[in-house]
């Protein structure tokens, strides 16, 4: 069972995620008793950053459709074994 606490934003490019977070993040941070860790989707680790990269590459606009979604997935599960699951075993709020 998890310790920690995952609460993520969710939105289109350009609505202000990342806007809204820093905002919050310096009060959650006084709020809360539990070290606070940010990261973002596709990216958060090397293999993920690099399947970002290539999927907002614009030299790539031919990309399959299906194909981007598997490459979304790709970087969605390499995130979470390799970030999100170890950190959440700790008692931390993931951002």
């Amino acid at each position: 069972m998890t310790k920690g606490i995952f609460i993520s934003f969710e939105g289109p490019d350009g609505a202000g995620k990342t806007t809204v977070l820093e905002a919050i993040l310096p009060q959650l941070k006084k709020l809360v008793a539990k070290e606070v860790i940010t990261t973002r989707e596709p990216g958060g680790v090397a293999i993920a950053e690099s399947i970002r990269n290539l999927i907002l590459d614009v030299n790539h606009t031919n990309m399959d459709d299906k194909t981007e979604l598997l490459l979304y997935i790709a970087a969605r599960r390499q995130h979470l074994v390799e970030r999100i699951l170890p950190e959440l075993k700790k008692a931390i709020l993931f951002l």
